[in-house]
């Protein structure tokens, strides 16, 4: 397949959707690394919300390319032990599942 469809680009909005919902920050509030942390969700929420957008716009090609990042912030926060998962397999690297 070489396009993104629809159906494709709002599975993974959901996915993205639900791992922003379900994460925690795990660094101390007031510490360096809450504050990295707090950075990487800001970008992963900001990416999402850039996919919601380009989708409304029909423009999937980038709503998915918006999306995967968004998702990528999320998942490397989780590997860098920023952010703590639930163990359901929405993320890459989850110690908890």
């Amino acid at each position: 397949m070489r396009e993104v469809t629809e159906e494709k680009i709002t599975k993974y909005i959901s996915i993205t959707e639900k791992a922003l919902s379900v994460l925690k920050i795990l660094p101390p509030e007031g510490s360096t690394l809450q504050k990295t942390a707090e950075d990487l969700l800001m970008m992963a929420t900001s990416y999402f919300n850039d996919a919601r957008y380009y989708k409304e716009k029909e423009d999937y090609v980038t709503a998915f390319a918006c999306v995967n990042y968004a998702h990528g912030y999320i998942d490397a926060g989780v590997r860098m032990g920023l952010f703590l998962g639930d163990g359901s397999g929405l993320f890459a690297f989850d110690p908890t599942g």
